[in-house]
């Protein structure tokens, strides 16, 4: 596998264009795939790595993807992480043919556990859940559980007969199309990628989640867009031209947040992102929280209605936005912060 530095994007919008134009199906989007080989196919999917000098040009391609479709973005930024993480891990060899996810959410139900090794051939026992996208995908790294206690990383192919997928508590309607599912490993074969708690001791982690939110990010600018789009007609709307001052004040402050947290992990790309990436997905998830409020409030019921990639994203993005863990995750940022010296937050 060699990861690209720089590519034309044209392509990729053709392709996105293509993409856009089909019928919106409220079930299993069976042209996901479809559309994930031929970026595949043309190389679109070898993102420059994060931390490598282009991780806002990283970034910048998961919020163009993000725009089209947040159940596209779903599975091509888990399969762009995938190549991301194995590249890390010094198993770049592992890729192969086919579309990759991730899947290491840790529910207390629900764990994977490795119950026999022979070097890196590992035997599953176990369950996993938010598998998302399995019905759609090949291959994917999960984490699972050694006598040892700590997180290994696991390749699985899912056409093996030893697992079995669960699809029946998935009821979503936003992100309905990605299809989060439970797998139930019975003495499945996997192979052990990097070392025990590699997956989160890594500097790459934090540069992952980084790039979620970059998906945050380009799904409310297109949502944004159609704010704009209204504002620029020539009846007078006051009340509509307020709402995109503050749609356009929320994505300065997110944009701006993005293109320094990204150039911080270029330059220093072995440390530990942890308290830059928290933030920076803080500050994206007030702003999505934003334009969807301004958007909806300034347009009115009509895009939900007739426009059906309007729709589509104000259905997905509340629940991908909830990759975040809210207070949680701003619990956490405030620990970090209370050590920050002080002066800190000086302009």
């Amino acid at each position: 596998m060699s990861i690209v530095q720089d590519f034309d994007l044209t392509h990729l919008d053709r392709l996105l264009r293509h993409f856009s134009a089909r019928p919106q199906a409220l079930d299993l989007d069976t042209r996901l795939p479809e559309l994930l080989q031929a970026l595949q196919a043309d190389h679109l999917d070898l993102l420059p790595l994060p931390g490598q000098g282009h991780t806002l040009q990283r970034w910048q391609t998961l919020a163009r993807v993000a725009g089209c479709d947040l159940s596209l973005a779903k599975l091509y930024e888990g399969h762009t992480d995938a190549l991301a993480i194995l590249a890390e891990c010094h198993a770049a060899h592992r890729v192969g043919d086919g579309i990759w996810g991730v899947w290491a959410a840790e529910p207390p139900d629900a764990r994977a556990r490795i119950v026999a090794r022979d070097g890196d051939q590992v035997r599953l026992q176990g369950r996993k859940a938010w598998c998302s996208g399995a019905l759609q995908i090949d291959r994917a790294l999960i984490t699972a559980w050694a006598a040892d206690d700590q997180p290994q990383l696991v390749a699985i192919e899912l056409s093996h007969p030893g697992q079995r997928i669960r699809a029946d508590h998935w009821q979503a309607l936003g992100m309905a199309t990605t299809t989060s599912v439970e797998i139930d490993f019975d003495d499945a074969p996997g192979i052990a990628i990097g070392a025990p708690g590699q997956y989160l001791s890594r500097p790459g982690f934090w540069h992952g989640g980084g790039g979620i939110a970059a998906c945050w990010y380009g799904a409310a600018e297109a949502l944004a867009d159609y704010l704009r789009e209204h504002c620029r007609k020539p009846r007078p709307d006051p009340h509509a031209d307020a709402h995109l001052g503050a749609v356009d004040a929320a994505l300065y402050g997110a944009r701006a947040a993005l293109r320094e947290c990204a150039a911080w992990i270029d330059r220093q790309p072995g440390a530990d992102a942890g308290f830059e990436v928290r933030r920076t997905r803080a500050q994206v998830e007030q702003a999505v929280d934003q334009v969807i409020h301004h958007v909806g409030r300034a347009l009115g019921a009509t895009p939900f209605c007739r426009n059906s990639h309007f729709a589509r994203l104000s259905a997905d993005l509340p629940v991908y936005l909830r990759q975040s863990h809210a207070e949680r995750d701003l619990a956490q940022l405030g620990q970090q912060v209370a050590e920050v010296p002080a002066g800190a937050w000086q302009l």
